[in-house]
Formats: structure tokens, sequence, C-alpha cells
């Protein structure tokens, strides 16, 4: 069972033939009540009118053996006075039931002209009494059964109360038959039993139909997604439906997540092997250094294998420093002052000057001193004569820019250097250039940080670096100026 409606189909199409079926059978039920109250009430209806034309004949003192009512064939009729005792009744009446009067035939010694009452004193009457010839203001009504000429069916009975001026009170009990009720009723319940299990079944092919062409898209995302796992490759995409409900937003946005999966995977591999490369070099030049000491210790180059060490131990730190940063690794959130900061990272520099006021910002103060440390290592590879820290606080931002007077950069090349391991043509020696990882750092620390680390042209015709990042206290929901990345 579990098995058969596992699948999102099944279970739909059961619940929407449930649903269906409760509204119906409440639906039939209401319909059933409805149509068997209207047919109840009119026959009473009929039933009364009958018993109201009696009553008035006998209001109009017409002796009960000429009664008209008493002659309707499908109509039976009792009369009966105040004590319930039977004074006329239908001729082909065998037996009846609900009017309170079992009997079918009047009582004996019973005449038309006794108008005594058992010496009954008209002062005698109660308070609800009528007037001779009076009928009382409506009827009551009750359900119950007749057998005329051996036909026994169901009636609707009516009781009407009329004074009459020669035999006092008398009671007029009326039937209207219920056959039309029971047919109608019969035929409705026929027709629900027959049209609403073809209506289910009739739900439920069309919820299965729909429901499986409206799922047909995510089963072929599914065996795609399966098929992009199995062979791991991930230029594959799912098929996009041609529409513009759900499912077609669901594929566009499992595709973009392919997408952005896919570059992630290329940027990881680029990485493991720009790494592998860079570290390739060092730790040749140390083994054939050290071979060479090892054959002939008076050859040792001692400060190039120094040399070799430092930078290896660099790229390691860098190669760790983002491999942090890729896994989510967050900042610490302590107040940070730029300005002391900046200053901090200029000492000891020759070419750099610093004009800062105070701007503090919410970050780890270790990685926001690399990001500067960075930017101005790349600085005094380039600068001719003078470089300049600026520091200073825009709206809700600190504005960090670090300025040289060198050639600059290519504006075709302002986002490329940001990439990992990428340096450019007048930088690609190893002396000069490193490993191509700083200004990468900086950038992936700069939006850890909720700010943004771009390149352009500084005033002394240079390159300039300007980070951007929001101050303290500032909202953490700052979006960046989208001309920026």
């Amino acid at each position: 069972m579990s098995r058969l409606f596992g699948s999102v189909r099944s279970r739909a199409t059961l619940g929407a033939t449930l649903v269906v079926a409760v509204a119906l059978v409440a639906a039939g039920t209401a319909l059933l009540l409805s149509l068997r109250a209207n047919l109840t009430s009119e026959a009473g209806t009929r039933a009364e009118r009958s018993a109201q034309a009696v009553a008035s004949e006998l209001a109009a003192r017409t002796p009960l053996d000429k009664l008209s009512g008493l002659d309707a064939e499908d109509t039976p009729v009792q009369i009966t006075d105040e004590d319930g005792v039977l004074l006329a009744a239908s001729e082909d009446l065998e037996r009846i039931t609900g009017t309170g009067t079992a009997e079918v035939t009047p009582a004996p010694g019973r005449s038309d002209a006794d108008d005594d009452r058992d010496g009954e004193d008209d002062d005698d009457r109660d308070d609800d009494s009528l007037d001779p010839g009076e009928i009382a203001p409506g009827a009551s009504h009750a359900n119950g059964t007749a057998t005329i000429d051996g036909d026994t069916e169901d009636y609707r009975f009516a009781s009407v109360e009329v004074e009459t001026p020669d035999q006092g009170r008398l009671t007029v009990h009326a039937g209207a038959p219920l056959a039309a009720e029971h047919s109608a009723v019969g035929t409705a319940l026929t027709a629900m039993l027959i049209g609403f299990p073809l209506l289910l079944g009739v739900v439920a092919v069309v919820t299965w139909l729909v429901t499986g062409r409206a799922l047909r898209p995510v089963e072929g995302i599914r065996r795609e997604m399966a098929a992009i796992t199995a062979s791991e490759d991930l230029r594959r995409r799912v098929p996009e439906p041609a529409t513009h409900d759900e499912i077609a937003r669901l594929a566009r946005t499992t595709n973009a997540t392919l997408a952005a999966l896919e570059s992630s995977v290329e940027r990881q591999r680029r990485f493991v092997a720009d790494a592998s490369h860079e570290l390739r070099s060092p730790i040749a030049s140390l083994r054939t250094q050290l071979e060479v000491a090892a054959a002939h210790p008076e050859l040792l180059d001692l400060d190039g294998a120094v040399e070799d060490t430092v930078r290896l131990q660099n790229l390691a730190a860098d190669l760790l420093l983002l491999a942090r940063l890729d896994a989510g690794e967050r900042p610490a959130g302590t107040r940070v002052d730029l300005a002391a900061l900046a200053r901090e990272e200029a000492a000891g520099r020759q070419r750099v000057t610093v004009e800062a006021e105070p701007a503090e910002v919410s970050g780890s103060r270790g990685q926001l001193g690399r990001v500067l440390a960075n930017l101005l290592d790349n600085a005094e590879r380039h600068a001719r004569e003078r470089i300049t820290v600026t520091v200073r606080r825009e709206g809700g931002e600190a504005v960090v820019g670090v300025a040289d007077d060198g050639e600059g950069v290519a504006e075709a090349d302002r986002e490329r250097i940001f990439e990992r391991f990428v340096r450019l043509d007048a930088a690609r020696s190893r002396d000069d250039g490193g490993a191509g990882l700083g200004l990468a750092i900086a950038r992936d620390v700069a939006v850890r940080h909720g700010g943004t680390l771009t390149a352009g042209a500084a005033p002394a015709g240079g390159a300039l670096f300007e980070l951007r990042l929001p101050l303290a206290g500032a909202d953490r929901g700052h979006t960046p100026d989208p001309g920026r990345p």
C-alpha cells in the first residue's frame, strides 16, 4: 500500500477523488433531504385542503352520509368527535395508522341529529372553543399508512377541527399519498448511486492524466540529474519546459545551480592545477640546490634556498587562507580603525604617504591588515616614486584608497587581475610578480566583510585600488553600487 501511494501522482489522484466523493455525498444527501421535505410538505398541503373541504361541508350542516369528501379514491378521510370516537370514514378504507384513530367503521348508535352530545352544555366549553360553523385555523400533520381496497401505502395526514352546529366539535383527518415523494426520492437516489461512481471514476482518471502530464517534466529533471550524478559531467543541463509555471522555474533554477556548481568545480580544478604549478617551482629549486649541496657543498646557494623557502612558506599561507575563505570562514566582529591600521601597515615602507581620518569597521583585524599589506605590496612593485593611502568616510561606508604613480592597469584587465594566479605580462617573473594571489585574497576578504574592492585609475595616472566597507554600526544589509562588482 505504501508503494502504491508512494508517488505524488497517486496521492494527488486519491486526494482529489476523496474530496470530490465527500462533496458529492454531502450534496446528494442535502438534495435528497430537501426533495423529500418539499414533496412531503406538498402532500401535507393537499391533505390539509381535503380536510378543510370536508370541514367546510360539516360546518354547513351537511349530513355525514352526504359528504363528498368521503368518496375520493386516493384520499382517505376519517371524522371523529371530541372523544375520539369515529363518526364517518371513506368507504373503501380498510386499515389506517397515523391519525390516532385505528377504527375504520363508524361507531354504532351515533346519529347525525344527535346534537345533545350526552347533555354537554355549551356553557362548559373551553376557552379555545369555536363558534358553531367555525373551522379551527391551521392543522396538525403526521405520517402514517392506509389500506384502501387491499393496497397499503404511505400517507401524509392533516387533522382539522370544526365546530358543527348540531354535533359539536369534530375532527377531520384527511390523507394525501406519499407515493410521488417515495418515487422521486428513489429515482434521485438511484441516479446518484449510478452517477456518483461514474463521476468519481472520471475525476480519478482526469486527475491521474493531468497530474502525470504536469509531473512529466519533473521526472525528466530527475532522470537528467541522476545521469549527471552518475556521469559527473556538470556541463549537462536538465530540460526546461516551454511554460511559465513552477516546474519551469524549478528547471531554470536547477540549471543555474548546475552552472554555479560547474563554475565552482572548474575554479577549484584551476586552483589546484595553478597551486601545484606554483608549488612545483620553489620545491624543484630547493631540491636542485640541496642535491647540488650534497654533491658539492661549496656550491650551496644559501641565499637562494632561503628565498625559495620563504616564497614557499608565503604561498602555503596564501593557499591556506584562500581555503578558509572558500570554506565560508566569517570574520570576527571586532571594531577595527582603518586609519590606525593603514598607518601601521605603511610604517617602514618607502614612498608611502597616509592621509586618513578615523573610520571604524567591524571585522577581523588580521584579515583587513592582510588586505592593506597586499595592496601596498602590489603598489610598491609598480610605483615609480610615490604611493598614497587615503582613508575617509563616505555615507555609511569607510573608503580606503591605495594609489600609485606607475603605469596603471588597463581597463580590460581591471577585473582579471583579481582572479587567482593571474599575473599581467609585465609582472610574470618569479621575483616581481609573486604567485598572483595577493589581489584575489584581498577581494575575497573584502567580500567576506560585506564590502567591495575595485581597480581604477589614480589621479597621478597610475593604479587606484579602492576598498569599501560598511562602517561599524551601519546597516549590514547595505547593497553595493550595482556599477561595482
